[in-house]
């Protein structure tokens, strides 16, 4: 039989949706897009799903859309509505109440790139290598700029638009795409502590602090600290936050 697209496996509120196109080093096909898509869609109203690990199977983590598929469909409409369910899948990534870290074993180019850069956080194994490199066929990353350039400064994320040069994991992190690099043979064992670590915390401050730190970005200062304000006040009354100051300050006066 043949397996599906995309596998999921769930361990101590630990969701973990793999990329299974290893052959085709995990291209984001439509149909992967959608089975992604659905997941992470039941994902939002799932409760016991605390964290959500996204990987890939094979040698690569991504290596963007499915060009095959894109030139045996092209057309314009055809065009729009792929580049649109992508951008859907990419910002329903951002809007889910858990967060999200991107596990990179291999290479991630061009849209596989933008995965990477739209999860919250991202792990790589030393050996990953990171590209926008469509401006080697012709094509600039469009879609994939707009992900890359909230994560990594602007002169930065031109260059690799503009060159489609690769980058190392420890360059990736030292501009901000990745968070922590690691040998391959201790990725799994990295991403399993990060994801335990945030796993314990509260799932109600943890939903409310991802949707204000990414409301507050688009924002100016002043409206940033009135929402951010109203955020906390709102938290505040949480019975997570009752309960955990309360241990606190009796932890403290004992």
């Amino acid at each position: 039989m043949t397996e599906p697209i995309l596998l999921r496996h769930d361990r101590d509120g630990v969701v973990t949706l793999t990329l299974n196109r290893p052959h085709q080093f995990n291209a984001l096909s439509t149909e992967l897009l959608d089975a992604l898509q659905a997941e992470l869609d039941k994902l939002g109203a799932d409760e016991a799903a605390r964290v959500v690990v996204i990987a890939g199977a094979g040698k690569a983590f991504c290596a963007g859309h499915d060009l095959r598929q894109m030139r045996a469909h092209h057309d314009k409409a055809t065009m729009q509505k792929l580049f649109k369910q992508c951008a859907r899948v990419m910002t329903t990534i951002v809007e889910l109440p858990q967060p999200v870290i991107a596990r990179v074993h291999g290479v991630a180019t061009a849209a596989g790139c933008q995965l990477v850069a739209s999860c919250d956080l991202a792990v790589a194994a030393d050996v990953a290598r990171f590209a926008v490199s469509g401006i080697n066929v012709g094509l600039f990353c469009s879609t994939p700029a707009v992900a890359l350039s909230r994560n990594v400064g602007r002169k930065q994320a031109l260059e690799m638009l503009l060159t489609g040069e690769f980058i190392d994991a420890l360059e990736a992190q030292r501009r901000g795409l990745v968070n922590r690099v690691c040998p391959a043979d201790a990725l799994d064992a990295e991403i399993d502590r990060l994801a335990a670590g945030i796993a314990a915390k509260s799932r109600t401050a943890i939903a409310m602090g991802k949707q204000l730190f990414y409301r507050q970005l688009e924002m100016g200062m002043a409206g940033a600290y009135q929402l951010a304000g109203e955020t906390m006040a709102c938290n505040m009354m949480t019975d997570d936050a009752v309960t955990g100051i309360d241990a606190f300050m009796n932890k403290k006066k004992g």
